[in-house]
Formats: structure tokens, sequence, C-alpha cells
């Protein structure tokens, strides 16, 4: 495979075990994916295996369409959710399902979160959408993921997790972490009063804002 591919199986191992150290799964639950777009292929964590104990031999390649490219074992179950993602958003590089437990806790109430923080509304976009159920692993989650992130870069899973998307690996870290975030503090703003949306305006400088200026770019 080429030297993209290999550096994205590296990715992912170093990525899996950031999202763990950073509270946002457990063991070996949730998936990671990067699309290597001059190849056309896609580097997926597999399925089922506790990420302290991923190499990047074991990391699975398919094609855009999810036939089998390069790899020994069984992707994740949730493929078909990241391909739908690649497939609706070309800007998409980066895709990471976490099962954080603030969040979590709000997709099971089926609540959305509002545009209630700058950070939030600079990495995601706007406010952070709340799909139906659907089964893990089912066609129809992928359908209604892939929507769902239309136009946002982040969405809650019914009775389920989130999914986290960027350009890059270390952007969709930073949306699911700035999400689990925004779902501590609409919590506890619930607990005090009734959270407060920044104006539509705001969301929108805002997001230019950060895709223009933000950081070293």
């Amino acid at each position: 495979m080429s030297l993209a591919v290999e550096k994205a199986k590296e990715q992912l191992v170093k990525m899996g075990l950031a999202v763990v150290q950073a509270n946002l799964v457990l063991g070996s639950w949730g998936n990671l994916s990067y699309r290597v777009g001059r190849d056309d292929v896609v580097v997926i964590t597999p399925s089922g295996l506790d990420y302290s104990r991923l190499h990047a031999k074991d990391m699975v390649v398919v094609d855009l369409e999810g036939a089998p490219v390069e790899g020994y074992l069984r992707p994740s179950t949730e493929l078909p959710m990241h391909l739908a993602v690649y497939h609706s958003r070309p800007d998409v590089h980066a895709v990471i399902h976490t099962h954080s437990p603030y969040a979590s806790g709000l997709a099971v109430a089926r609540l959305s979160i509002p545009p209630i923080l700058e950070d939030l509304v600079s990495v995601v976009g706007g406010t952070v959408p709340v799909t139906d159920y659907a089964p893990a692993g089912s066609v129809q989650l992928a359908d209604i993921t892939a929507a769902a992130l239309k136009n946002v870069n982040a969405v809650l899973l019914a009775n389920h997790g989130v999914v986290g998307v960027g350009d890059s690996m270390e952007e969709a870290f930073q949306v699911c972490r700035v999400v689990e975030k925004a779902a501590q503090v609409l919590v506890f703003a619930r607990m005090v009063g009734s959270p407060v949306p920044l104006a539509e305006g705001d969301i929108q400088a805002l997001r230019d804002f950060y895709r223009s200026a933000y950081g070293q770019r």
C-alpha cells in the first residue's frame, strides 16, 4: 500500500488510544476511520479489539464501496455508516464514533445540543442534532447518520453515542471532545436555568472565523 495508507494506519492506532484516554470510549467500543483520497480507500479499525492491543497491521483497508483491499481482520461493524458519511461529505477525511457519557446521555433522552458555546459552533457548525433510533451496524443507521451530518460535523445517535467528523483525525477528535464538553455544560445549565443559545449571526461569524483565521493556517 502507499505511504499515505500506512501513515493512516499509524494515525488510527494513536487516535484509538487518545479516545480511550479522553474517556470517550471504553475497551473496544466505538470506531475510527480515515479516507485516503489519493488512493480512494478507507482505513478503519477492526471489529471488537481493544484499542490498547491494536497495531498498524491490524487496520482494515476497503474501497469506497466496502470491498476489502487489505487486512486480515473483519472491519468495524459500523463500516456502512463510515462509508455513507464519506459519500455524503467529500470534504470529510476522518470519522470517529464514540460512546462518551454526557453526550450519550443526551442521545438517550433524545435531546439535541443547541449552539450554546463558541467552541461548539466553531468546530461543529451549529446545533448537534439527534437521530431517531436505528440498530447498530444497520444500513438505516448509516443513512440517517449521513443525512444528519450534511451541514454539521457532529451528530448524536439515539440510544447509542456520538459521531464526529473532520478534515483530519485531529479535527474529528477535537469535534468529539468539544461535543462531550458541551453536553456536560448543557446538563449543568439545565440544572440551574434555561440555556440560552447563540444568535444565528454570531454562529455564522464564529464558524467563518474558525475556518479562515483560527490557528496556524
